[in-house]
């Protein structure tokens, strides 16, 4: 089994202290965004948006949670005309009924802008084929 990734719950006084100390390291997130929107990822901010985010997770510490920044793969992609290093994610397919399944495969979104830990597609994110080999 794979862990969570550890999730600060901004309502939590000494979890939002510790996040509000640490911005420049970790993600946050509103929690009614999706996409990538409403987001900071503190090793790529500069301390105005940190900033902002300090002001707006004081003013309503339920809208945020913070995560560390992870580490991404990366896999190769073909962007004009030569390859890149681009980051990448997996999302696994689990059906749940009588049995749990991991369905072969999944989706690997990938982020297509340099450098970006964002991989979502509403912000210039792709995909790419994901393969499963039998042994």
């Amino acid at each position: 089994m794979l862990d969570n990734v550890e999730t600060y719950v901004l309502w939590d006084a000494k979890q939002r202290a510790h996040v509000l100390d640490n911005l420049d390291k970790l993600v946050v997130k509103a929690v009614g965004e999706s996409g990538g929107y409403g987001m900071l990822i503190g090793p790529h901010s500069t301390a105005a948006p940190r900033e902002d985010f300090r002001r707006a997770i004081l003013a309503n510490p339920r809208n945020y949670i913070a995560q560390p920044t992870l580490a991404l793969s990366r896999a190769p992609c073909f962007i004009d005309g030569r390859f890149e290093a681009c980051h990448i994610d997996l999302r696994p397919f689990i059906l749940y009924g009588e049995k749990i399944t991991i369905v072969p495969g999944g989706l690997t979104r990938v982020a297509l802008r340099r450098g970006s830990l964002v991989v979502n597609s509403s912000q210039c994110g792709g995909s790419k084929d994901t393969w499963v080999l039998d042994r």
